[in-house]
């Protein structure tokens, strides 16, 4: 790694960050004066909107109920978590909002942690997230993308041994595809995420209209308000786990603040479109456990290895298969989602000089992070391994909240030690503090609750970035034989250097 690729740069001043938030709506991207290129602003507030709501529902509204009412052990609790998860990500997505306005650089909780706290946090979180976090979720979302791609094509009759590997193989081409349309442009990124983001709220939209009907109809027995909560769990600890499940449902909430350079007004834009997406989805998931509830009984629910599945060979007749194929639509949108918001974060990085310099590199036609969708989608290729999805969803949350405490966190001290920015956007000051609370509740708790070597794990391996920190960022030990191997792979790639991009020997 040479030395401009790890030497992480000066924080910005008062001024330079000033300047970049009031001269953020004015720059297209492209290409600048100088030769040099970077991001274009091709995101509206529609396709905002379709980025977080076609993310937020993926995989979790269709499987996550079973594990909310394991845990809370009643109808009626398992309704509050799911309320309460909506709650608490609309804090943390406004919280984020006004970082984005004040910070308008694509990243992510990296551009925040990196101005709040300086390069050892901000590096920690890219290190994890480009490595495990970010690539395990897009792993996670194809392969039940691919499990229902079987499901649907009736090849769910082969051995054990031949579904896996048809299910692995279907997972392999959805992030192929997706990498395709990523690298492509951010345009048909952002076609693909509308379409698919309107197909899986149509599939959401039947789920609800047959809970309704059902309702009419008098299936009310298990919404009942004197027996809903009967048997709740007295675990305050427990609730955690259930939160767990709830969150990973609404999981990418804060995805637009990875892609704030390529969304056109940010200022205005990004905190309308959390503001109509987030309710949005909270309002979508409350009205299908309601549906749900109306055609399977608890005990159904639990046994249940797919619910919207079930529920729909129960209610829809010869016309159940939809319900698989809008499945296999909503997984395709969250992954690429996913994969467009977890390109971002390798770039920013290396863009200040904390991860290789080919990752900050743009395609010179199509103005795409080309290197880092590449890197992110063939380490999501790379753990594509069978895993148990409760334990995959539990330490992911784990090591997730904490860099999503750590950057609300970061907000309440700007808010005290940045006063003169300018603030397009200002949330309640309560919605941080109450964010940050319940992160530390959500990384104790679960420890308590269920003791596993799975969140040591964790912490271990958000630890490791420090083997690389010291020597590559702090100290700037400069590997000579990188220089040839970026050379070779920006001429591959027919990538060059973006605008907000110094060397060291700048």
């Amino acid at each position: 790694m040479a030395d401009h690729e790890m030497d992480s740069m000066n924080k910005p001043s008062n001024g330079e960050v000033e300047k970049q938030n009031g001269s953020a709506d004015k720059k297209d991207g492209g290409e600048s004066d100088n030769g040099s290129v970077s991001l274009k602003r091709e995101v509206g507030l529609i396709g905002g909107v379709a980025l977080i709501v076609g993310s937020m529902i993926g995989s979790g509204i269709f499987v996550s109920p079973k594990g909310i009412l394991r845990k809370t052990e009643s109808v009626g609790m398992s309704f509050i978590i799911w309320l309460l998860c909506a709650v608490l990500s609309m804090c943390g997505a406004l919280s984020y909002a006004e970082l984005g306005t004040i910070i308008p650089k694509s990243g992510g909780e990296y551009a925040y942690l990196l101005e709040a706290f300086g390069p050892l946090p901000a590096f920690i979180f890219a290190w994890t997230y480009t490595i495990m976090i970010k690539p395990s979720i897009v792993s996670i979302i194809s392969l039940i993308f691919g499990t229902y791609v079987v499901e649907a094509l009736g090849l769910g009759d082969c051995t054990p041994e031949e579904t896996t590997m048809a299910i692995k193989l279907f997972a392999i081409v959805c992030i192929l595809l997706l990498t395709f349309v990523n690298c492509w442009s951010v345009k048909a990124a952002n076609s693909v995420q509308i379409f698919f983001t309107a197909a899986k709220l149509l599939a959401l939209v039947i789920i609800a209209l047959i809970g309704f009907v059902r309702l009419g109809q008098g299936h009310t027995e298990y919404l009942q308000s004197d027996i809903a909560f009967t048997g709740s769990s007295t675990s305050v600890f427990s609730y955690s786990i259930a939160f767990y499940q709830g969150l990973w449902a609404y999981e990418s909430w804060n995805q637009l603040n990875f892609a704030t350079e390529e969304l056109i007004n940010p200022a205005k834009n990004l905190p309308r479109a959390i503001m109509i997406g987030v309710p949005l989805v909270a309002l979508v998931y409350l009205t299908c456990n309601v549906a749900y509830f109306t055609v399977l009984s608890p005990e159904e629910l639990l046994a249940s290895p797919a619910v919207a599945v079930d529920f729909a060979n129960r209610t829809l007749g010869v016309m159940a298969w939809i319900i698989p194929f809008f499945v296999c639509c909503s997984t395709f949108g969250a992954a690429n989602g996913t994969l467009f918001a977890a390109g971002r974060i390798p770039f920013a990085a290396a863009r200040e000089g904390h991860m290789l310099q080919i990752l900050s590199f743009v395609h010179v036609q199509r103005f795409t992070p080309f290197v880092s969708v590449i890197l992110t989608s063939s380490m999501a290729i790379l753990m594509l391994l069978p895993g148990d999805f409760d334990s995959l969803v539990n330490y992911f949350s784990f090591a997730a909240w904490v860099f999503y405490g750590g950057t609300v966190l970061s907000l309440l001290v700007l808010r005290f030690t940045r006063p003169d920015l300018e603030r397009p956007f200002k949330v309640p000051i309560i919605c941080p503090i109450i964010f940050v609370l319940a992160s530390i509740y959500l990384i104790i708790a679960p420890i308590i609750e269920e003791p596993s070597f799975a969140f040591f794990y964790a912490g271990l391996f958000i630890l490791s970035g420090l083997i690389f920190y010291f020597p590559f960022v702090h100290f700037k030990i400069h590997l000579k034989c990188m220089d040839p191997v970026t050379l070779f792979l920006q001429k591959l790639f027919k990538v060059a250097p973006t605008a907000g991009y110094k060397a060291a020997s700048d």
